[in-house]
């Protein structure tokens, strides 16, 4: 049986990308939900022209990870298979939707929990770089990632992903900043799940596009995310999982 893919895009104030990247994502994938994290742009109204997508809406501005955990549990709650995870600032391919929800379950092989876009394992004809200082975070994030839990990746904190939905419902997400995707990074170690990544171009539109508030200093961004990290590697083990009643992160 073919699996049942949700593709969801976390927004926050993404007006003028949004009808573009949602008419692009929808020529490859079929049931598609935006998280609008509270956005206050005209976002709403832009998400009342395009037909054919599920609005899950944020009353006020939650962050990053906490739209991600929304989409999480909107795809457990409603028994998909595979959650897939894009951007909407235009930095992602949608064409490569489907080809990155297939290697969830590939042939002849075990399923992967999480095969997560790297834009570091290959050189695509039009790729942009991004700013240095960015570049230098992911470069020394990843590194830090790799030696603590060894989980060999060329790029932590790339938003286009699939993940496996069984496999979502086994973590307990509480970092609801640009930080999550790190939590998630080592609780996926500790539990041992099955990663993989896949290749993505490197894509950078809007070089400015600002963290907010002090997290656009490079050096205090990083030292958040060492925190979120360090936070998450010393978690009493029991805090990071859920029980057999069902997933926590869902409340």
């Amino acid at each position: 049986m073919k699996p049942r893919v949700l593709t969801a895009l976390p927004v926050y104030n993404e007006a003028t990308h949004l009808a573009r990247v949602l008419r692009e994502v929808a020529r490859f994938a079929n049931d598609i939900l935006v998280v609008n994290d509270g956005s206050t742009d005209g976002t709403d109204d832009v998400l009342l022209t395009v037909p054919g997508i599920r609005v899950v809406t944020h009353g006020t501005n939650r962050g990053y990870g906490a739209a991600l955990n929304t989409a999480f549990c909107y795809g457990i709650r409603n028994n998909y298979d595979v959650v897939v995870t894009i951007d909407c600032d235009g930095q992602h391919e949608p064409s490569l939707i489907p080809e990155l929800a297939a290697a969830v379950f590939p042939e002849n092989d075990e399923p992967r929990d999480i095969v997560s876009g790297s834009r570091y394992l290959k050189s695509f004809d039009g790729d942009t770089p991004p700013p240095e200082d960015r570049r230098r975070v992911n470069v020394e994030v990843t590194r830090f990632l790799n030696d603590t839990i060894d989980l060999k990746l060329t790029d932590s904190f790339c938003g286009f992903k699939a993940y496996r939905t069984h496999a979502l419902e086994n973590l307990r997400i509480t970092e609801l900043g640009y930080a999550m995707p790190l939590q998630l990074w080592v609780q996926a170690a500790q539990l041992g799940m099955r990663v993989v990544e896949f290749p993505v171009p490197l894509i950078y539109l809007d070089e400015e596009r600002s963290f907010g508030g002090s997290l656009d200093d490079s050096k205090q961004r990083l030292e958040y995310y060492y925190e979120v990290i360090n936070r998450e590697l010393h978690a009493p083990a029991e805090s990071n999982v859920t029980t057999q009643s069902g997933p926590t992160h869902c409340d």
